[in-house]
């Protein structure tokens, strides 16, 4: 059997253990998001409390939530730095594997700044029309309807086939070096965030600081960067944002899950001395 053959039948096991790596680090996200998040699912209303704490949980969100569907191009990443190693050329190593994640985990500390800007300035206007028991319904829902449009959208496409096509993406942006590992990071977070933003929108629509519509969100991202069905996915999600976002607006007590700013849940996830949201009801602040 050519050595090539005996490489598909026995995986790298140094690769196998850093696909591990990288899910035992998703598992243990999970684990510290749930922890820090118990009690403060009050849907899109949830206050996201001081930036020094957003921040901390956000980074920890992004590892839970997008480990899984980036540990194909980090080990696409991993192989090209060993093959340059075999022709004697620098190799940074597992080091340079680190500093390519901590450059995608940047890209997407950048988005969830931009978001959390974004919310505090609206939070600071109390536009009374955007209460949930007002027009915040509609925000919501159309904030998802929106995250379902752009999924149809060429930009969308764009963004999804460099997030599929790990040795692509690889090869295309190669930089050596550390320095390079964390441009590369940074450049394939880029993509992602370009890909997986309207997704996130619609998360935060739903209840960032909610672990169930975290891993729902989740799971359509790793199902349409790992499936090899790309179109049936990305038709499929915007089929179910669509669904989720006219629920939300119309019915919203009807949507599985969905933690309305005005029930008594989020009244009692509130914690007593806590400032009340000024949008689409009252939140919480750790």
């Amino acid at each position: 059997m050519e050595a090539s053959a005996l490489r598909r039948v026995h995986p790298d096991p140094r690769l196998l253990s850093l696909i591990v790596v990288l899910l035992g680090l998703a598992i243990v996200g999970w684990l510290v998001t749930d922890e820090r998040m118990a009690g403060m699912d009050a849907g899109p209303a949830t206050d996201l409390g001081t930036l020094g704490f957003y921040v901390s949980v956000w980074v920890v969100m992004m590892a839970a939530m997008m480990f899984p569907s980036i540990a194909p191009m980090v080990i696409a990443y991993a192989r090209i730095q060993r093959g340059r190693k075999a022709q004697g050329k620098v190799d940074s190593g597992l080091l340079a594997v680190a500093v390519f994640v901590g450059g995608y985990l940047v890209a997407w500390t950048g988005f969830g700044l931009l978001a959390y800007g974004l919310l505090e300035f609206l939070r600071s206007m109390s536009l009374e029309a955007l209460r949930f028991d007002a027009a915040g319904a509609y925000v919501t829902g159309g904030v998802i309807v929106a995250a379902a449009i752009y999924q149809l959208t060429p930009s969308k496409n764009a963004c999804l086939l460099r997030c599929r096509n790990p040795l692509q993406f690889v090869l295309g942006y190669w930089k050596p070096g550390l320095s390079g590992a964390a441009r590369m990071g940074v450049e394939h977070g880029a993509w992602c965030v370009g890909c997986c933003w309207a997704l996130m929108a619609a998360l935060f629509a739903l209840g960032v600081m909610s672990v169930g519509w975290m891993a729902f969100v989740a799971a359509l991202i790793a199902t349409e960067k790992l499936l090899p069905w790309k179109t049936l996915a990305n038709r499929g999600i915007a089929l179910v944002l669509a669904v989720i976002g006219l629920g939300v607006a119309l019915a919203p007590a009807s949507v599985p899950g969905f933690t309305s700013p005005d029930s008594t849940k989020a009244q009692e996830d509130t914690m007593p001395g806590m400032r009340s949201a000024e949008i689409m009801g009252p939140g919480r602040r750790r």
